[in-house]
């Protein structure tokens, strides 16, 4: 299972919307409401990178209102 962390910039007010549409994706396990440089943080997990990338171009950088996203994939360090 691999894990990703996504620092997103949406529009001007458009938190609360985007925040409702991400938490409908079943990958996603978390999802935060921010203030400062970015808007919301999001946790998602995948079967491996091949998904984890599906999920990122297929699922969240289609919604509207999103600026910018920055994804942080999680190495495990064992």
């Amino acid at each position: 299972m691999d894990k990703a962390y996504m620092l997103i910039s949406c529009d001007v007010g458009e938190e609360q919307s985007l925040y409702s549409q991400l938490k409908d994706i079943p990958e996603i396990k978390s999802c935060l409401i921010t203030y400062g440089s970015y808007d919301l943080v999001v946790e998602f997990v995948a079967d491996g990178p091949e998904q984890i990338n599906k999920i990122i171009t297929s699922k969240i950088r289609k919604l509207k209102k999103i600026r910018s996203t920055i994804t942080l994939r999680v190495t495990d360090s064992s």
